[in-house]
């Protein structure tokens, strides 16, 4: 039983893949009830598309690999899996019910593409006025390219991203690259979780609900921040700098005597304190290095300099001397120097929780830390159809007609 600040909530998820499911996760991560709604299938052909997204897989009791790829459990815990038929009009009926008994409705097909089964925003609000609807796509419900499939790495390029991502034009492998995780799509969950959240709270003032329209390219686009502000101000389109920062240096990777490191000043004194200790106090008094807005102007010839002073010690030396002076710097970690790292162990980002086919399903925390209502980990992700024979119990139906519909192929 959920504990969590939106504990008595049911939200029927209807999307897949991860912008969705991300969004339906961290509803599920502060305690709502989230019903997954799943294709049927065997052997590894049914369900979420990211089921099938490996390897690697998940393992079993026995240490043998399930048909569940590690894609899958990073966005599902907490669901219940329902599989049903969407386009059997058994099947329609019910997720009508489970949707006249909901809080929140997800879902990320195609714009219309659930009309045809009354599962529409304006079918299901006839039915359960107080229902939040929420429709993620690529392009959003209106305009030129609402009709378009979206996908993370496209809307990565037509949204910017990749036009500031990668290395500079004059350095060798020049030219636009990804982020290296689907940053599109779990930006997009996120904004998805906070609409629905805002539209939980103005249904407790009015009583009624509403209809949230959400599209990868607008989130894109949105969360361009300071990159889409400088051109915004100036007129010049931003260029790729690599590891380098438009309006902020020394704010990069550098190398050291042993790899590399990160330093991140973010004003004077922290530069200062850096000279200091990298035993070039002139710099701060050259005017070309004194300010920020002058070292800006003065990349070029101040990186060079920098490169040549932290090649003289080793990550570790820098980050013990640059630490004790409050100057931000740290290693650039692998996975397995992240979940390593001290600070990461003890804030339990990593977390083992036991999964229904034997062994652990290996999860990542949620890095929200509430004081009065924690998240509470009360199950993994769930094996495909996992609760069909419960939910539809709790719809009314009973054993022989539980059979009925698995004999028919609609659950």
């Amino acid at each position: 039983m959920a504990v969590g600040a939106l504990a008595g909530l049911r939200v029927l998820d209807l999307s897949r893949v991860l912008a969705g499911p991300w969004a339906s996760q961290l509803l599920g991560d502060l305690g709502a009830e989230v019903i997954k709604v799943e294709k049927p299938g065997k052997d590894g052909k049914g369900g979420d598309d990211t089921r099938g997204w490996g390897p690697p897989w998940l393992a079993d009791g026995t240490g043998a690999p399930t048909t569940d790829a590690a894609y899958f459990l990073c966005t599902n815990r907490y669901k219940r899996s329902l599989t049903v038929v969407m386009d059997r009009p058994e099947g329609q009926a019910i997720l009508r019910e489970l949707a006249a008994r909901s809080d929140v409705v997800l879902e990320n097909f195609k714009v219309g593409g659930l009309a045809a089964y009354g599962l529409d925003y304006a079918s299901l609000a006839a039915l359960n006025p107080r229902l939040v609807y929420c429709s993620i796509t690529g392009f959003g419900q209106d305009g030129p390219y609402a009709a378009r499939a979206g996908y993370d790495f496209l809307i990565q390029g037509m949204g910017g991203l990749m036009s500031v991502t990668g290395r500079a034009e004059d350095e060798e492998g020049a030219g636009p690259q990804k982020v290296g995780v689907a940053l599109t799509d779990i930006l997009t969950g996120l904004y998805a979780g906070n609409a629905i959240l805002a539209a939980l709270l103005h249904r407790e003032k009015t009583g009624q609900g509403q209809y949230i329209d959400l599209a990868l390219l607008d989130v894109q686009v949105a969360c361009l921040a300071n990159q889409a502000m400088n051109y915004l101000v100036s007129g010049q389109a931003p260029r790729r700098m690599g590891n380098g920062h438009p309006n902020i240096v020394p704010y990069q990777d550098f190398p050291t005597a042993d790899g590399d490191m990160i330093l991140a000043i973010g004003n004077d004194g922290q530069f200062a304190r850096f000279c200091d200790i990298a035993g070039h106090a002139d710099w701060c008094g050259d005017p070309r290095f004194a300010t920020n807005a002058a070292r800006v102007k003065h990349r070029a010839e101040l990186l060079p300099l920098l490169r040549q002073a932290t090649v003289m010690k080793t990550t570790a030396e820098w980050i013990g001397l640059l630490e004790n002076a409050a100057v931000p710097c740290g290693p650039i970690n692998d996975l397995a120097g992240v979940f390593a790292d001290p600070q990461v162990i003890h804030r339990r980002l990593n977390l083992d929780m036991p999964h229904a086919g034997g062994g652990v399903a290996p999860q990542v925390a949620n890095p929200i830390r509430y004081s009065a209502t924690p998240i509470d980990y009360r199950s993994a992700p769930p094996l495909l159809g996992q609760d069909t024979e419960a939910i539809l119990g709790e719809l009314g139906r009973d054993a022989d007609g539980i059979a009925w519909l698995r004999a028919a192929g609609i659950v």
